[in-house]
């Protein structure tokens, strides 16, 4: 049986009834490790907290830049979409939080983890393989899958206990929030028919009046620009997500299928997560050769169907980033993104309206028809015979379609 176990801690109501949970049913000692990962939390508060329930330690990790050089970077050269449409919000920040939770383990002698998953849901899966990955050797512990308690139970415990928690029984949403942007659950957007209530976005709220482009700068695959400044990546995204997100844009509703076979109705704002992929997949099509493109885009979707069953730590993941990392050695340049605000204050767009590159394969004199052209035309009759040759040898000697 372990005796002292790291916890990874939100500061929210599971994890902070998860601390006194842990020491009064198992016997255990518990340090809080809460990771920023751009969630906007008073730290200072989290941590306190954590105390407050009975911690015999609490720690705080500042990971935004991690998470942004290290996740969102290869998400990004990877045009992560999972099932087409997510950018894996809240995927990205799971193997972070494993990362720092097998090091505390390390430095403060613990033998397990824990979090405050449920059985239902896909992060169970990515706190517990990417642990298993990095340290098989802890043990890990998942209170909320075995204690039986409600929402509402764990609302009651929590005032027995005297444990500070912000939480109410009428709260409307459960939302995990990072640089990456907001994931949304629970309450009317369980009802896959309902359209999600105004009041669950925030980042998202339409506020700009005038159209506008920002340019986006890319530099061996990597966002190195916003308009001609500099900054660094994490605080690239989160200027993004201000400047898109005015406009409304960047909005996704999906029913999505889990790692536990569950069809889960799931509602993201990710305006950066998602003007990013765009531009980075656009400045591609300009500076990937033909066949790379094409195999690249046919692995993208593996690449995200791993990262969300919580395999970031795993063989074929780090072969495909060696794939996707060599494919970016060239995929450099400016895309402009136009933005425009939608009419009477909805959402509005955001659409690729230019790109450049220095090493671009777009070449004018090949691609135009004026006069300028110096594409060789009379080499297309050989090439073309040449290429249907097999299917004009089929259909000659067997008769074609339909036959016979």
């Amino acid at each position: 049986m372990a005796k002292r176990v790291v916890l990874a801690y939100s500061g929210g109501l599971d994890t902070s009834v998860a601390v006194r949970w842990l020491q009064e049913e198992l016997g255990v000692e518990v340090v809080a490790l809460a990771v920023d990962v751009g969630q906007g939390d008073d730290f200072e508060a989290v941590r306190q907290r954590a105390l407050q329930a009975g911690a015999v330690e609490s720690v705080v990790v500042d990971a935004k830049a991690e998470m942004a050089d290290d996740f969102v970077v290869p998400a990004i050269a990877a045009n992560v979409r999972y099932e087409g449409k997510y950018p894996l919000v809240s995927a990205l920040s799971r193997p972070v939080i494993v990362r720092h939770l097998v090091a505390e383990a390390r430095r403060h002698g613990a033998d397990a983890v824990a979090h405050g998953c449920t059985g239902k849901g896909n992060d169970q899966v990515r706190f517990e393989v990417g642990t298993r990955a990095l340290a098989p050797d802890l043990d890990i512990l998942a209170p909320a899958r075995t204690w039986g308690m409600t929402r509402a139970d764990c609302i009651d415990y929590a005032a027995r206990h005297g444990i500070p928690v912000e939480a109410t029984k009428e709260k409307l949403y459960s939302v995990d929030e990072n640089l990456w942007g907001r994931a949304i659950e629970c309450g009317a957007l369980e009802d896959p028919w309902a359209a999600p209530p105004e009041d669950a976005f925030t980042l998202t709220r339409p506020s700009a009046t005038e159209s506008r482009d920002v340019v986006i700068g890319f530099e061996a695959g990597v966002p190195v620009s916003i308009d001609g400044r500099t900054p660094d990546v994490a605080s690239l995204v989160t200027e993004l997500n201000t400047v898109v997100g005015a406009y409304g844009w960047g909005r996704i509703d999906m029913v999505e299928n889990r790692r536990v076979g569950i069809k889960s109705r799931e509602t993201y704002e990710c305006p950066a997560a998602l003007a990013l992929v765009t531009a980075h997949g656009d400045l591609e099509d300009l500076t990937l050769e033909r066949d790379l493109a094409h195999d690249k885009a046919r692995l993208e979707p593996r690449w995200a169907e791993l990262v969300y069953d919580g395999l970031w730590f795993s063989p074929l993941k780090e072969a495909l980033d060696a794939f996707f990392a060599s494919s970016q050695r060239h995929v450099t340049g400016e895309v402009r993104l136009s933005l425009t605000p939608g009419a009477d204050g909805g959402v509005g767009s955001c659409v690729v309206s230019g790109r450049r590159s220095p090493v671009s394969l777009y070449d004018h004199g090949l691609a135009t028809y004026d006069a300028a052209d110096t594409f060789h035309h009379s080499d297309a009759e050989g090439f073309v015979r040449l290429w249907g040759l097999g299917v004009a040898t089929w259909a000659s000697r067997q008769g074609g379609p339909g036959a016979t």
